[in-house]
């Protein structure tokens, strides 16, 4: 493997063959993503797509009253633009920054060139999608099964597991968008988990304290997604 690949966070890029690293290094584009940046527009072409260093994106869809519910999510563990790796040119939900970091671009039509230049690098990427969609398949069953405490663990769980240290920045706004429930709703679990000793809160902040206990709050609901990536990439997620 190359030494400069060592220098990458994003979990893809430094696991893939060198040789496909190489023909996508060139065209990599540091960026800078602060809070809501914006990834991907619904029915709009997808132009670039992102190797997240540090943060969150999350991609959402749009519930009948307008408002927003999180059906997926990536960090240093992925990409955006999986409809570009599955051939397709746009996708009818949004993608932003939900959690503020740093990543690299490409060009979606350099990354289109790489995988008809390398079966490998399509194969491998098509591998991380397949993950994504065991992601949102788990996403829905925890929305139709879960109460609001367990997806809540769940997703804390799946964001630490992107992030370094035990601090997240969230607003509470940004909760109520990623679990589908109204804010009140995020106050009052927070509250639960915080009597439980599992979690701190604060404005703008919360601090994982005890995650075997999140795990065992998550009741079963965490752990699939993150076991099926490890299996099909090699690279383990979980902490």
């Amino acid at each position: 493997m190359p030494a400069s690949q060592f220098a990458f966070e994003n979990r893809l890029l430094r696991h893939m063959r060198a040789n496909d690293f190489e023909l996508l290094v060139p065209h990599l584009e540091a960026k800078n993503l602060p809070l809501r940046y914006v990834i991907e527009e619904s029915q709009t072409p997808v132009t670039d797509v992102y190797f997240l260093e540090t943060g969150i994106a999350s991609i959402v869809a749009k519930m009948p009253n307008g408002r927003d519910v999180e059906v997926g999510v990536s960090g240093n563990e992925g990409m955006t633009g999986s409809s570009v790796v599955l051939g397709a040119t746009q996708s009818p939900h949004d993608s932003y920054m939900q959690v503020a970091g740093v990543g690299h671009s490409i060009a979606t039509v350099r990354l289109q060139r790489a995988m008809e230049t390398s079966n490998t690098l399509r194969s491998y990427l098509l591998l991380y999608v397949q993950t994504m969609v065991i992601q949102t398949a788990s996403t829905a069953l925890a929305n139709s099964q879960a109460d609001v405490s367990s997806r809540m663990a769940r997703w804390l769980l799946m964001v630490h597991d992107r992030t370094h240290g035990p601090d997240i920045a969230l607003t509470h706004e940004f909760l109520s968008v990623m679990l589908g429930v109204r804010r009140p709703w995020v106050t009052e679990v927070l509250h639960i988990l915080e009597d439980k000793r599992l979690i701190r809160a604060k404005r703008g902040q919360i601090t994982i304290v005890d995650r075997t206990g999140l795990m065992a709050e998550a009741n079963g609901f965490y752990g699939v997604a993150e076991t099926e990536y490890k299996r099909l990439l090699g690279i383990s997620l979980a902490r």
